[in-house]
């Protein structure tokens, strides 16, 4: 899948400045950032994960701000920036910078926002069933946490009824692990 995605993108004219920019979006826990780190290995791109960008597990609503200031720079192919949150200190880190290149992949929740789609040269839809999702996210960050998830799962849902994202995505990716990835 990451070679059709990285062929797709190169067939199309850059949109991020001159470099091209690929959102890999879905739920959290679909397989998304599995599909980013494929497509960093196939084509050296640089990838900007989401997680780093929200300012905890509600902040899917304010993440505006930070995707202004990491895309519109990099849309005149001047460096852009954002503020990395600390997910165990919950609080804002270090500013990152992240330099033009030719292909960046922003990986994660909101990364197909329509307020940046024309910057966007091509969106992909991840997706997986609830259940499944749930059961990744509470292996990976512990039974702990599964209120939060809730939360964010309803919280996502909500922000992508809205942006109507897997609607307006180019690839519809099948991130059960099954061998049926599906194009539109």
């Amino acid at each position: 899948m990451a070679r059709r995605v990285h062929d797709l993108a190169l067939r199309r004219s850059p949109s991020l400045g001159h470099g091209r920019l690929v959102c890999v979006d879905g739920p959290a826990g679909s397989g998304k950032t599995t599909l980013a780190a494929a497509l960093a290995a196939l084509a050296g791109a640089t990838v900007v994960h989401m997680d780093d960008l929200y300012d905890g597990w509600h902040g899917l609503s304010r993440v505006g701000d930070q995707l202004d200031a990491l895309l519109v720079p990099l849309s005149t192919d001047e460096p852009g920036t954002y503020r990395r949150y600390d997910w165990d200190l919950e609080e804002y880190a270090e500013t990152v910078t992240v330099g033009p290149s030719p292909l960046l992949v922003l990986e994660g929740v909101g990364s197909g926002s329509r307020e940046h789609a024309s910057l966007c040269t091509a969106l992909v839809w991840v997706e997986a069933p609830d259940g499944l999702r749930l059961h990744r996210g509470l292996v990976r960050d512990g039974p702990q946490l599964e209120q939060q998830w809730l939360d964010w799962m309803a919280d996502e849902a909500e922000h992508f009824a809205a942006q109507d994202t897997r609607a307006r995505a180019d690839v519809l990716v099948d991130g059960t692990g099954e061998s049926a990835p599906q194009l539109p």
